[in-house]
């Protein structure tokens, strides 16, 4: 048996330069376990996705949203390029307005790929995005962290650097995600540089890329090609992005801009309609379903027409919101409904689909927070969903990224695990040769099938305290929060940076002095 790991042709370069200096699999096993944790696999469901919509409604929804892009259209603004592609693809332009003719933009989408692989630069971390697999990412985009020691507060590099060293050692998380928070201690026109680096560096694991500035997306390839090469890059998804619909109905010229680069490298572009149901699109489910695949279909389409073939993900985040104050609600009904057909509509349409993760709005890791991220969480699972942003951390609406509930989801994550592959049905499964040792009257407790079995029978929490009172109590009478507070820290101070090729480092680090020196500093 040789501890030297098989690196197959198709491997990035960064991999098979891994290889050549050693290290070989038992190296990678030992950090994958340090602090105790092994990372879960990519989820490939066993259960069926539960569908809310017949034939007839799927129809009625679609031709709706036909109707919307050959009516209405959606506007593309600020960028005459790309109302100039659109010219030549055949819609009808008048000033940033663009009118589909009917079916063009499904047809435009015939090129689109219904499953992709996004490479780690661990070949071991790569995740493969479509058909019945789910992807757990980290939240993306809060302005400020909390825990219980330091409160409520702006997000740091540091805040960022932990939080990916968190979703690294979660083993229900399979990607490293995107702004997991927003560094606010670094300029803005810089700070891209320091996420996109932190990713490589503290992870192994896939991630996003920026799209703030057609130029940050841009940095955001060329700092891949550096650990995958160009040519890797070109030929394979190594990043993926979140392209957000200024709802309703607008794409503006910043999202354009990272659609365009990363389409054109042939990079993932998650294009996803961001709704506030009652604000940004109408109060109903079938009527927000129609303007979504509309949204959607044109600006996946958008991508297709910059490169046929560039891998895209139909997204799309729905929340209503309260008719008395007009804030965004979680865990409600009508958005678990809205992804449900969402989610059939992607699979019409033959794409991945992203939505869902632990949504919540309440202001502390609490009893709110759990049925509204619970609430979102299972129909997330349910639905098929490929790609789950914000799964774990997501807390106030968004604003902030929680260091208790990155864990808390994070645990809630594995029972998602163990959940979806399904009843067991293989002779273990099915386990008659225990009910024939223990027969009637007797128990199970002793018999050799639970015996060969009581390690993985059940799931375990790593939050959740199932004891008696009376060791809860003499523990320290602890909830949930705090148990997850002690865990997030045990965990950081556990972590293990993964090994990275020292010249790997260095060019990144040129690449981002060289970068940060060209520029001025700029805060808005």
């Amino acid at each position: 048996m040789t501890d030297e790991i098989e690196v197959k042709g198709d491997a990035p370069p960064a991999a098979r330069r891994r290889a050549r200096a050693g290290g070989g699999a038992a190296a990678r096993r030992a950090t994958r376990q340090a602090g105790g944790f092994v990372k879960f696999p990519v989820i490939t469901r066993a259960l069926a996705p539960y569908e809310v919509l017949d034939e007839e409604g799927l129809s009625i929804i679609e031709e709706n949203a036909e109707t919307i892009l050959q009516e209405i259209g959606i506007d593309f603004r600020d960028d005459p390029e790309a109302l100039q592609m659109w010219r030549d693809a055949g819609a009808d332009v008048t000033e940033e307005r663009v009118r589909f003719p009917k079916g063009l933009c499904r047809s435009l989408l015939k090129t689109a790929p219904s499953e992709f692989v996004q490479h780690a630069r661990n070949p071991e971390r790569s995740v493969r995005i479509g058909g019945r697999n789910t992807v757990f990412a980290p939240v993306y985009g809060p302005p400020f962290v909390s825990d219980h020691d330091k409160g409520r507060r702006y997000a740091t590099i540091e805040d960022f650097r932990n939080f990916v060293k968190l979703a690294y050692m979660s083993p229900a998380l399979h990607h490293s995600g995107g702004t997991v928070c927003e560094p606010v201690d670094i300029p803005v026109n810089k700070r891209h540089l320091d996420m996109v680096y932190s990713h490589i560096r503290y992870s192994d694991m896939p991630f996003m890329g920026s799209v703030t500035h057609p130029d940050r997306a841009q940095d955001s390839v060329d700092m891949a090609k550096l650990v995958f090469g160009d040519t890797f890059v070109d030929e394979n998804c190594v990043l993926i992005n979140l392209i957000n619909a200024n709802s309703p109905m607008v794409f503006d010229e910043t999202m354009l801009g990272a659609l365009k680069v990363y389409a054109r490298a042939g990079q993932a572009t998650i294009v996803s309609p961001f709704i506030l149901a009652g604000a940004m699109s109408p109060v109903t489910v079938a009527g927000t379903l129609a303007q979504v695949l509309a949204e959607a279909m044109a600006g996946m389409a958008f991508a297709q027409i910059c490169r046929p073939g560039a891998p895209v993900v139909f997204g799309t985040f729905a929340s209503s919101i309260s008719m008395q104050t007009g804030a965004p609600t979680f865990g409600t009904p009508e958005p678990a409904l809205v992804l449900y057909g969402a989610a059939q509509l992607a699979r019409r349409l033959g794409v991945p689909f992203r939505s869902g993760g632990s949504l919540c709005g309440s202001k502390a890791p609490d009893s709110q927070a759990a049925y509204e991220s619970a609430h979102t969480l299972m129909p997330t699972l349910m639905a098929g969903v490929n790609f789950a942003l914000h799964s774990a951390g997501w807390m106030e609406g968004g604003l902030v990224a929680s260091y208790e509930k990155f864990v808390m989801d994070a645990d809630q994550l594995a029972m998602m695990q163990k959940f979806a592959a399904g009843i067991d049905l293989s002779e273990n499964g099915q386990a008659l040769d225990a009910v024939r040792e223990v027969g009637p009257g007797n128990h199970f407790l002793g018999c050799a099938h639970t015996q060969a079995n009581f390690e993985t029978a059940f799931f375990r929490s790593e939050i959740a305290d199932n004891n008696s009172f009376e060791q809860w109590e003499a523990e320290g009478s602890m909830s949930a929060d705090r148990r997850a507070n002690a865990l997030f820290q045990k965990r950081l101070a556990d972590y293990v940076a993964p090994p990275i090729d020292p010249g790997l480092d260095e060019a990144l680090m040129t690449f981002i002095r060289l970068k940060k020196e060209s520029m001025p500093d700029a805060f808005t």
